[in-house]
């Protein structure tokens, strides 16, 4: 009987979606695994091969831990808010709901197609309503909480508005945007518009001007980390920094405890140290420098205080809110023309970019807080207004940056550490003796850095102070496709939506683009009003709510806890299932996530324990990074200036430009389908080509993309080879974490093994297996298998199991083992990997049921020792011949049976032998 994959898949497929095989139990008494993938934004175009990588991996670990007996909750979902469908319904006015309900359809028959192991009751879509209403509840537990530093962890509004009430901001250590000083009676005495305007100041979920990332194409605010080289990561639009009035979440408040979290998680070093980058802790002094001829002082942050009398400028941000007001009027024109050079700039390239040197002097001076020399103040664009106080104290001498700006403007480089040559590079170190540098001078950095701050403090000059790279989260977007924020607005001051009108749902727009005033899509909703009262009202009732919607991550900060109670009405998850599935014990997806989702998650969980709604701080116990499954792209070789094509094995000889050709038009030896190629674009209809025999592509490895033609559709696969063989050469293709090339040509091979396993069962197209006994050599082969298996799956050493497998399957074809104490295990070991042909197996071997919850197999040592042991006997080092003998026989006794060997006579030829060397389980040597 042939090995017939599709209708095997088909019917295992529909008995997996009629039992709801892999629901995770209610009120199981197993213990719980939790396994997760980064669920997909639901594009149009559908999975590629690329995609199912990371998804093939979870579902073995899945599948495995429910063989050993675990509860398993292996959910999927959607994360559908996104750009695309709103870029789509732009362009074409089809609502976004309508667009990504289409998408999800087809990727869930895709995904279907592959055979996961998904607990489909628990499916979650963040643009799903239901589901949205609990974003909406977070975001408002937020605004309603503040952080106190003193306790270390976030609390409620009312209480910091009782503290205000008894103690004005006296003795309050809390996060906050600035530093507050009112007294109880000041609190009295303000009204309620000046009393939320101090409140925003200390909020979780606050708004405020700030300076965002700007789109005018995208029509939104992006976070850094959708920015890069000054483009929109999706669609590679300009964006520019500009000030407005911005949503924002204060993640800052839990930087310390980001950070000491990464202690306690299992994740890949680079991936924890991506994160404690982004964080930036730093610990120095703040310094305030007083400006000439003005009121205000600028404050700076310096890691290095010791360095304090090398200052011999001062640098701003370009958009530091004393700029305007300190620039003289001889230099307003240059200062302006560069904040409008720099706002076209990203903070990630400002940061980044360090081989173009600009900037302009403002025309106004500080005295240096110590020697009171007067000291330039300059703006320049590395120089960020969100770190520290957007200002910097420049030592040229001791800071490379600095260094280059001071040679590049010709300003005073003056040395204060020793051990460098400061006019060639600057020297930054941190040893070294001070010089020039008054009451510091002959000490080594480390106490000068303390001298420093204690001066400073008792001076009152400023104050030690640990500050943080990260910045507060931005928010909003001015965009349609979100979650609405509940918010609305009494007199121009945020109030919250009540609970009970959530979920806040999005109206019906005329049209998906801002207002003509550049107001953001929801402002043109005719119901989209609020009263208290009454809920979401017309226009001209009530008050207007926030126009605004959620970023693309508020959903996916806390969907893995909706997994846990999907269905919920009351609550975003019952407690008590919350204390039963704690965390995700492990999360498998993309590294581009480093700073991003995956900060941002661990913080809205960090609070939600603050608020006793979870018992575990970190979402994700292991965090695998799968690699990317490369395209490996075909390329035809164009005459320049011409309309012919040469093929690639004769390209040498002419000069040629390569043009991207679509795989599906190339087989596997690389051959180039002429007449469809010419039917692919109407430019190559009339297209000349010269060649020999058949027409050559060249191949390149690329990342798989639409754009480069290199994407392989795993429906085409799973058409011509199975959804086992499309899973197995996935791991196949190297190990999880690495990138790798996809190459059709090799799938053969895997294709080929499955269909020698099922010939292990057959015999001239019949079934056969007995209930003969094993012999060592068959007991040996599966039990290697098994230990092999178990130890790869513990490591996620996916790719070293199949060829586990191929070996195993080809030593028992080889030892033509029909025995069903050995043919009975394969389909259990091989279950996780290739489930459909598990499945089959396991019922034509007279089971009923699925086999996914039979107990996976264990090794039993004894068949892996060696009975015997093949001994080369050698004579004065050089071997004769072979001597097999039991393993457990001891060294006197192994002399004894070579000496008496025939052929051991043979080679001595009556001599006596001088020695014998006997290493037992290695060598026999005979010395003569």
């Amino acid at each position: 009987m042939d090995y017939n994959f599709s209708e095997i898949e088909n019917k295992w497929q529909a008995f997996w979606a009629n039992q709801k095989s892999f629901a995770a139990e209610e009120n199981s008494e197993k213990p719980k695994y939790y396994v997760l993938d980064m669920f997909p934004y639901p594009s149009g175009a559908g999975l590629h091969v690329g995609h199912p990588l990371g998804y093939i991996a979870s579902d073995i670990v899945s599948r495995y831990q429910r063989h050993r007996g675990f509860n398993v909750l292996h959910p999927m979902g959607y994360d559908s808010f996104g750009l695309p469908a709103e870029q789509y319904a732009i362009q074409t006015g089809q609502h976004p709901a309508v667009t990504t309900e289409q998408n999800i359809k087809r990727y869930r028959q895709q995904l279907d197609r592959i055979g996961f192991a998904f607990d489909w009751s628990r499916e979650v879509r963040t643009s799903d309503p239901s589901f949205y209403r609990w974003t909406q509840w977070i975001f408002l537990q937020m605004f309603d909480a503040w952080y106190d530093y003193d306790e270390e962890q976030a609390k409620s509004i009312e209480e910091l508005i009782w503290y205000f009430h008894k103690n004005g901001s006296d003795g309050l250590n809390a996060a906050c945007g600035e530093d507050l000083h009112f007294t109880p009676e000041e609190w009295e005495g303000y009204d309620d518009a000046t009393r939320e305007q101090i409140l925003q100041n200390y909020r979780l979920a606050y708004r405020s001007e700030s300076t965002v990332n700007w789109c005018p194409a995208l029509g939104t605010v992006l976070a850094n980390d959708e920015v890069k080289d000054g483009l929109s990561e999706r669609g590679g639009h300009p964006v520019v920094q500009k000030k407005m009035m911005q949503w924002s979440m204060r993640i800052t408040a839990y930087a310390d405890r980001l950070l000491a979290g990464l202690d306690c998680i299992d994740w890949s070093e680079s991936l924890k140290e991506s994160q404690r980058n982004w964080i930036g802790k730093s610990q120095g002094a703040s310094v305030f420098f007083e400006l000439k001829d003005h009121e205000a002082n600028i404050e700076v942050f310096t890691t290095r205080p010791d360095t304090i009398f090398g200052v011999s400028f001062m640098v701003l941000a370009p958009e530091h809110y004393l700029v305007d007001e300190i620039t003289t009027p001889e230099q307003a024109e240059a200062v302006k023309a560069y904040q409008e050079q720099a706002a076209r700039k990203s903070e990630r390239d400002r940061m980044t970019e360090v081989k173009s040197i600009s900037g302009v002097f403002t025309g106004a001076y500080v005295k240096h807080p110590f020697s009171g020399a007067e000291v330039p103040v300059w703006i320049a664009d590395y120089v960020l207004a969100g770190y520290g106080t957007g200002a910097v104290m420049a030592v040229p001498a001791h800071d490379s940056r600095d260094w280059a700006f001071a040679k590049h403007f010709d300003l005073p480089i003056k040395e204060v550490v020793s051990g460098g040559n400061v006019q060639e590079a600057s020297y930054d170190a941190k040893e070294g003796k001070l010089v020039n540098s008054n009451f510091l001078n002959g000490l080594e950095v480390k106490a000068a850095i303390a001298k420093a701050i204690e001066a400073i403090e008792d001076r009152e000059l400023g104050k030690a102070q640990v500050n943080f790279r990260l910045r507060d989260a931005v928010f909003g977007r001015q965009r349609y496709w979100g979650e609405p924020i509940p918010i609305y607005y009494v007199d121009n001051m945020p109030r919250r939506v009540k609970e009970e009108h959530l979920p806040l749902e999005l109206p019906a727009v005329d049209k998906f683009l801002p207002t003509e005033d550049g107001e953001p899509p929801l402002a043109r909703a005719s119901m989209w009003n609020y009263h208290p009262d009454k809920g979401v009202v017309p226009a001209g009732e009530g008050y207007p709510l926030e126009t605004t919607t959620m970023p693309g991550w508020a959903g996916s900060s806390w969907y893995d806890l909706r997994y846990m109670d999907a269905r919920n009405t009351e609550a975003f998850a019952d407690k008590e299932k919350l204390d039963y599935w704690q965390n995700v014990d492990l999360y498998i997806g993309g590294s581009e996530h480093a700073t991003g989702h995956l900060l941002y998650t661990r913080f809205w969980h960090k609070f939600l324990v603050d608020k006793g709604y979870l018992n575990q701080e970190e979402p994700f116990k292991k965090l695998i990074n799968q690699g990317m499954i490369l395209g490996f792209s075909a390329f035809a070789h164009r005459i320049d200036g011409t309309n012919t094509y040469v093929s690639a094995d004769q390209a040498k000889d002419h000069k040629t430009s390569k043009v991207h050709v679509d795989v599906s038009l190339v087989n596997t030896s690389d051959e180039l389908d002429i007449e469809a190629f010419k039917t692919w674009r109407d430019d190559l209809k009339n297209a000349e080509f010269i060649f020999e025999g058949s027409f050559k592509v060249s191949r390149e490895v690329e990342k798989m993309s639409k754009s480069k033609f290199n994407v392989v559709n795993p429906d085409d696969i799973i058409e011509q080879y199975g959804a086992d063989t499309l899973r197995l050469y996935e791991m196949f293709l190297g190990p999880l974490e690495q990138s790798k090339p996809w190459n059709t040509a090799g799938i053969s091979g895997v294709h080929n093994f499955l269909k020698k396993l099922w010939r292990l069962y057959h015999q001239g197209g019949n079934w056969n297996v007995t209930e003969d006994a094993p012999n060592e050599k068959e007991l040996k082969a599966l039990h290697t298998l098994i230990k092999k298996l178990n130890e790869d799956i513990a490591n996620f050493s996916f790719n070293t199991s199949v060829s586990a497998f191929m070996i195993a399957v080809n030593e028992l074809t080889d030892l033509k083992c029909n025995k069903k104490a050995i043919l009975s295990q394969l389909p259990i070991l091989i279950s996780p990997y290739a489930p459909h042909i598990a499945e089959e197996l396991w019922s034509r071997l007279g089971n009923v049921g699925s086999i996914n919850e039979e107990p996976y197999p264990q090794h039993e040592e004894k068949y892996l020792v060696e009975s015997s042991v093949n001994y080369p006997v050698s004579f004065n080092g050089k071997v004769r011949f072979t001597l097999s003998l039991p393993a457990d026989m001891s060294k006197e006794d192994i002399e004894k049976r070579v000496m008496a060997e025939e052929k051991t006579q043979q080679y001595l030829d009556g001599k006596a032998p001088r020695k014998v060397i006997v290493v037992p389980g290695r060598i026999v040597n005979i010395v003569l």
